[in-house]
């Protein structure tokens, strides 16, 4: 479950509802991910696949979501035109290579995917290609159905106690290597990254260079995205140093091979055969270097089948579906592309702590906004203390506190607001934030393990410091100080805040006209002034000074009522609640 800082804020009353999202999916997705969709009340539209570039730029700025697989591009040129509706770009696959990701960054678009949907099928089809290529598979296929019995010339060479070279330790290359143990081979691996603590438990060997690693091989697979500095990182200096009866497997992508270097590897035996499922152009091209590769007789090709089980296609489908569902509602992605990776027990140790800033957020902007606290122009601290300082990934602290602030003043309530805009969207509005890290514990009672202060003051004013404190215990929210007063209340529902003179017979007049216009008290607190609070700071406080009495120890009485109600709120009743005697201010807040 996303945290629900991410997840739909219930619209306030000046937001205008907005249409049901769109999701565009042009090419083929499992009936699984579609239902998950719709399920969750979006529209889904599947026109026949793929579209033509100029058919996609048409259509997409109509649509919030777009998911694709490998054939469809999203260039910059699509995100441009699909202006600020469009929010997420899910890519049913691992690879993203046929999307912009730094345009869609610039334009606050999150871009997901599934890295862990296919491993095991793409695996497995590494070790399909493996053995097809060391036993002949294909080629005797052939044969046998074009009536030849050739077992002469068809001897292949046993995989046990062979040495198998990988080049990328990630998730798929562990599996294969895993597998190839487990069939008797020697695994060596080339990964500048890996950790030779998790290679030792994997019982693989680690090489510093791919240089010193070929040579020793007598199967080569790679297992690494295709980035610059991996185009062509297998060229003709490294497949002459190979032995002549090694093979070489590519079930990744297209181009980490040099596609010319390796058909003269095959074409003058400097090399024995290649298992290809992927290539620069797909489907190759007629009379490319690609289409020769894959006719090649000393070749076992399969077109991009690497992620073709009915298994993976359902675990991709639903992975990326239900983190588009999350977006679209507000939500946190597991796999987001262009934000920074959340673990998973970074995960759960955020998640109250998200939701507790996006209901500070919120409540600033409606409790202050009348008082001289309008959120655009404004500099904001968000302070972290205690055990939460000493997070590292804070992101989506600082996303849920931009949608928090603008939830209750913008059309959309804030759901347009994910990790990857958050930046972008408080520039717009004028919002400056700072996230402080105060690992000593600072002014922060010993009693809360974590906790967060969020601290406002309007540029070049002297004064007019507006402060929300609050916490988490378990699971559950806690604000612990709201403006110059200590509180403790759980920020929910529907609130009416009142800043009074605590003087007798206040609550039951309060409730009085609560009970008058039907309207429920579901709880009450008094939250009294902060111990040490400056007298004359109080006389000062927000463009109420008309109605202060003036009297010192009246003014040294002043509190906030905070209730949660149920009912009608009206304009004419906080109009009646607004004109009792001793009531400074009314703020009705929507959390």
């Amino acid at each position: 479950m996303a945290p629900s800082a991410l997840l739909p804020t219930p619209p306030s009353p000046i937001s205008v509802p907005d249409p049901v999202p769109r999701i565009l999916v042009p090419e083929r997705l499992s009936p699984e991910g579609l239902a998950l969709l719709r399920s969750s009340g979006f529209k889904v539209d599947t026109p026949p696949p793929p579209p033509s570039p100029e058919a996609l730029l048409a259509q997409i700025p109509a649509y919030d979501a777009l998911i694709v697989r490998s054939e469809t591009k999203v260039t910059a040129g699509v995100l441009a035109a699909a202006g600020r509706r469009l929010r997420v770009v899910a890519r049913a696959g691992v690879g993203v290579d046929n999307i912009d990701v730094d345009a869609a960054t610039a334009r606050g678009v999150v871009v997901v995917n599934s890295p862990s949907g296919n491993v095991v099928a793409a695996a497995e089809h590494t070790i399909a290609l493996l053995l097809a290529c060391a036993r002949n598979v294909c080629r005797a296929d052939a044969g046998m159905k074009a009536g030849r019995w050739e077992r002469g010339r068809l001897v292949g060479v046993e995989i046990a106690r062979k040495t198998l070279g990988v080049v990328g330790l990630g998730k798929v290359g562990m599996k294969v290597a895993r597998m190839a143990k487990g069939l008797g081979m020697r695994v060596l691996v080339f990964d500048p990254y890996a950790s030779k603590e998790v290679a030792g438990q994997a019982g693989v060997e680690l090489r510093d260079e791919l240089g010193v690693l070929l040579p020793e091989v007598d199967f080569l697979t790679v297992h690494t995205p295709l980035l610059v500095s991996t185009a062509n990182l297998l060229g003709e200096k490294e497949l002459r140093s190979m032995k002549k009866t090694a093979r070489v497997l590519n079930v990744e992508r297209g181009g980490v091979y040099n596609e010319e270097a390796l058909l003269r590897a095959l074409d003058e035996g400097w090399i024995a055969g290649a298992g290809l499922d992927v290539f620069t152009s797909e489907p190759p091209v007629e009379g490319s270097v690609a289409a020769k590769l894959a006719a090649h007789p000393k070749v076992v090709s399969t077109p991009h089948l690497g992620a073709s089980t009915v298994e993976a296609q359902e675990n991709v489908s639903i992975d990326v579906c239900t983190q588009v569902v999350e977006i679209l509602k507000g939500g946190l992605p597991t796999a987001a592309v262009n934000a920074p990776l959340i673990l998973p027990e970074e995960y759960r140790r955020l998640q109250p702590f998200v939701r507790l800033v996006e209901r500070m957020g919120s409540l600033y902007t409606q409790h202050f906004a009348e008082r001289g606290g309008m959120v655009g122009g404004r500099r904001f601290e968000l302070v972290y203390h205690g055990e939460l300082a000493g997070m590292n990934n804070t992101r989506p602290l600082f996303a849920a506190l931009v949608k928090g602030l603008v939830s209750s003043i913008s059309d959309l309530g804030g759901r347009d607001v994910n990790i990857v805009n958050a930046t972008l969207v408080a520039r717009e509005r004028g919002i400056a934030i700072d996230e402080k890290h105060v690992r000593d514990g600072g002014t922060v009672p010993p009693v809360y393990a974590s906790a967060v202060t969020l601290r406002s003051l309007a540029p070049g004013q002297e004064g007019g410091e507006q402060v929300i404190e609050g916490y988490v215990s378990g699971n559950a929210i806690f604000i612990s100080k709201l403006d110059r007063f200590r509180a403790n209340f759980v920020p929910e529902g529907t609130l009416l805040v009142l800043h009074n003179y605590d003087e007798p017979g206040k609550i039951g007049n309060v409730g009085m006209v609560l009970g008058k216009h039907g309207v429920n008290i579901n709880f009450m607190q008094v939250a009294a002034l902060e111990s040490g609070t400056d007298k004359a700071a109080a006389a000062a406080a927000p463009p109420v000074v008309d109605r202060l009495v003036d009297s010192e120890s009246r003014a040294a009485r002043e509190a906030l009522m905070i209730l949660g109600v149920a009912g009608d709120i009206t304009e004419e009743l906080l109009g009646e609640l607004g004109k009792a005697d001793g009531i400074l201010h009314v703020s009705l807040v929507r959390l």
